[in-house]
């Protein structure tokens, strides 16, 4: 069999990972280890696949090392306890055969999606414990995604898995009233994922591929179950329409281009199309909320050829509406954005003061960097200099922070020969 490259390998394997957790986790009845022997499988066949080529059962291939990874457990902590004839019996018995296949691989998908987003759980653990169990990432994958050390991305995890632990959730798919109180969780935390891989945090890279590609995977999961809830339908065009713009968002020197000076030549119509039309059959079916709002928002800028031409005021009404709904701050700053579009900088800036008492964003970058924008629309370089300055000395992203000096540096170039 051909050789393979990495990155298809890696791509099988993260698809492969929910499923070969579900059946073990089910037949061992301890999360924690056999989401641990999972890992310890999947970067087994990482360096044997690469090497000797995919199995002819890549499934029963990876449940099969994963259950020897098990049994391996099971024979040393009963050897630590002087039971070693109990764990020989016990590690047989439990054995899975190289066969063994999960029927239902995306409901059990789903189960581990609803577990890893406990509300017991906090948002930064619940994201890197998704990402780990359920999207097949490695924990160095995972600390490098978000700028964490390994060992501190580790003790997340493993806290998290404690809790799992002792809040004694069952291994099945909740039901259909469980479901629906927990489904916010996985939403937001699905949502924060895809956000993060969009537009990273911190680091050299302005977008992580892999974390907005698995966010629209699990995404698509929940979709497929839960076709009668138009939020999460809201989520999905959400991510497709604002992922569609991929390949625009940066130049060949990887600097990032703003919104409305991007190639939308360049921006993804198959999935511009496929979010449309989530959200068209999505909005006239029961209320609104937030995700399909965003999405709508999303879908204007979309469908507009050319920047000049995006329907400001139909953006403003829908961020009004938004606003109602949440009092996220960053809703507040895109809100003023809008707001200056239609009436004015002035009216855009009037809307940014209450935000500077706003604890959420203190040493946040965003506030100046709107700021910036917006005084250097009204025509106050000096001001706009300083605030652009300002953000970039905030921004942990490197992509952000050069973006935000060059664009001060080209005020402070005409500043103030005009």
């Amino acid at each position: 069999m051909p050789e393979r490259t990495n990155h298809t390998i890696e791509q099988q394997l993260r698809e492969l990972a929910p499923q070969v957790l579900s059946p073990v986790v089910r037949r061992f009845r301890d999360f924690a280890a056999a989401e641990d022997a999972v890992q310890e499988a999947l970067i087994a066949a990482a360096a044997q696949w690469q090497r000797d080529g995919t199995p002819a059962n890549p499934l029963g291939w990876l449940i099969q090392v994963a259950s020897r990874r098990m049994a391996d457990h099971i024979r040393s902590e009963v050897a630590r306890r002087h039971r070693e004839q109990v764990v020989a019996e016990e590690a047989q018995r439990l054995a899975l055969p190289e066969d063994a296949a999960c029927d239902n691989s995306e409901d059990d998908t789903l189960v581990l999606l609803f577990m890893c987003c406990h509300s017991a759980l906090t948002p930064a653990s619940a994201i890197a414990l998704t990402l780990r169990a359920v999207g097949g990432l490695t924990t160095s994958e995972i600390a490098s995604a978000f700028m964490v050390p390994e060992a501190t991305l580790a003790q997340r995890i493993s806290r998290a898995k404690q809790t799992i632990r002792e809040s004694g959730i069952p291994f099945q798919l909740p039901t259909a009233d469980e479901r629906a109180h927990r489904l916010g969780a996985v939403l937001h935390v699905l949502y924060l994922i895809f956000n993060e891989g969009y537009a990273s945090s911190a680091g050299p890279q302005l977008r992580r591929a892999d974390l907005s590609d698995e966010a629209i995977r699990l995404t698509r999961i929940v979709r497929n179950r839960e076709l009668n809830n138009t939020e999460v339908a809201g989520l999905l065009a959400l991510m497709l329409l604002t992922d569609a713009r991929r390949a625009a968002r940066t130049g060949q020197d990887g600097n990032l281009i703003p919104l409305a000076q991007q190639d939308r030549t360049l921006w993804d119509r198959e999935q511009i199309a496929e979010g449309l039309a989530l959200l068209s059959d999505a909005l006239p079916r029961g209320s609104v909320g937030p995700y399909q709002l965003q999405a709508a928002i999303a879908a204007v800028h979309d469908e507009t050829t050319q920047a000049d031409d995006t329907d400001w005021p139909q953006i403003l009404a829908l961020y009004e509406l938004l606003k109602r709904m949440s009092d996220n701050p960053m809703i507040t700053l895109n809100h003023a954005v809008a707001a200056a579009m239609v009436h004015g900088p002035r009216k855009g800036l009037e809307l940014l003061s209450p935000l500077d008492s706003d604890a959420r964003l203190a040493e946040h970058h965003r506030l100046d960097a709107v700021r910036a924008h917006l005084l250097e629309m009204a025509g106050d370089k000096e001001a706009a200099i300083t605030h652009y300055r300002m953000a970039a000395s905030r921004a942990t992203s490197l992509a952000e922070r050069n973006y935000l000096m060059m664009q001060a540096a080209k005020l402070n170039e005409t500043w103030p020969a005009d």
